[in-house]
């Protein structure tokens, strides 16, 4: 998969692996949900050495998430052009 790939450039991959595909759709929208508490937290202006900790291992999973969604993604492209 190239770097440049985005959500949106296997938006049909990622609703059809939602929809068959439990571990996929629960690992998507763990993902999802970290992405927008990490936010809700990197705009809270009162911040404490504890939350960045927290947001960086919020992060940490997030980015975990995000390589086994591409993982499943590209085998799925693989058996889909074969």
């Amino acid at each position: 998969m190239r770097k440049t790939d985005t959500w949106q450039d296997n938006r049909e991959i990622i609703a059809e692996l939602k929809q068959k595909d439990s571990h996929f759709a629960t690992i998507f929208d763990e993902h999802t949900q970290l992405d927008q508490q990490i936010n809700q937290l990197e705009k809270d202006l009162v911040t404490h050495a504890s939350r960045d900790e927290e947001i960086e291992k919020m992060k940490r999973r997030k980015l975990h998430l995000k390589d086994e969604i591409y993982k499943t993604i590209d085998k799925n492209k693989v058996k889909n052009s074969a």
